[in-house]
């Protein structure tokens, strides 16, 4: 059990029978009045985002989310299909919409965390580091350097990133998942 305080950014809780993630929350304390945390969260089956108030005599429960190692196979419609780690009979889909900001950096053979709510899969968690090939890169123009110079690249799955000017066509880069922002270039090209 959670006491109200707990419910902070990132915490999984139970509220209605439902599991949800904290995205945000702010714990105040007005003249005369008990302190309450009023969280903004984020339900892990459906995606819909709530607002709710939680009170010291409030007790949360904490989610009991698990993780298992799937492979990501293709996306075809509104399907995503995935099989388990070591298994590859073991196929099942997930609705598009569940993954849908993770897709563009999923690839074929790739494996993902599967967040596991009472034995179905709720969502997949992608490593916070991806390395992904640039596919599509102008080159670099002499004289354009001045200062942090950057230009847009296409990396597979049609992520188009901000890089160094010195990042060319066929280089493998590190990009953060989470933000979308190029970190560095593994592999140069040729």
């Amino acid at each position: 059990m959670l006491s109200y305080n707990e419910a902070t950014q990132g915490a999984r809780i139970i509220y209605e029978g439902e599991p949800y993630e904290v995205i945000a929350s702010t714990i105040s304390k007005k003249s005369r009045q008990k302190a309450s945390n009023q969280v903004k969260m984020k339900s892990l089956r459906t995606g819909r985002v709530i607002e709710v108030a939680f009170h010291q005599s409030d007790n949360l429960e904490e989610a009991p989310i698990d993780k298992r190692t799937i492979v990501f196979i293709y996306a075809r419609g509104d399907e995503v299909f995935f099989h388990e780690q070591g298994d590859k009979s073991a196929r099942f889909a997930l609705p598009r919409s569940l993954v849908e900001g993770q897709l563009p950096y999923l690839k074929s053979g790739g494996e993902v965390d599967a967040l596991v709510f009472d034995d179905e899969v709720i969502g997949i968690t992608l490593p916070i580091k991806l390395d992904l090939l640039v596919e599509e890169a102008a080159p670099a123009v002499k004289g354009n350097t001045a200062q942090n110079a950057t230009k847009q690249v296409t990396l597979e799955g049609g992520i188009v990133v901000t890089v160094p000017l010195f990042v060319n066509q066929g280089d493998v880069v590190r990009v953060n998942t989470e933000t979308g922002a190029y970190v560095e270039r593994v592999t140069k090209a040729g």
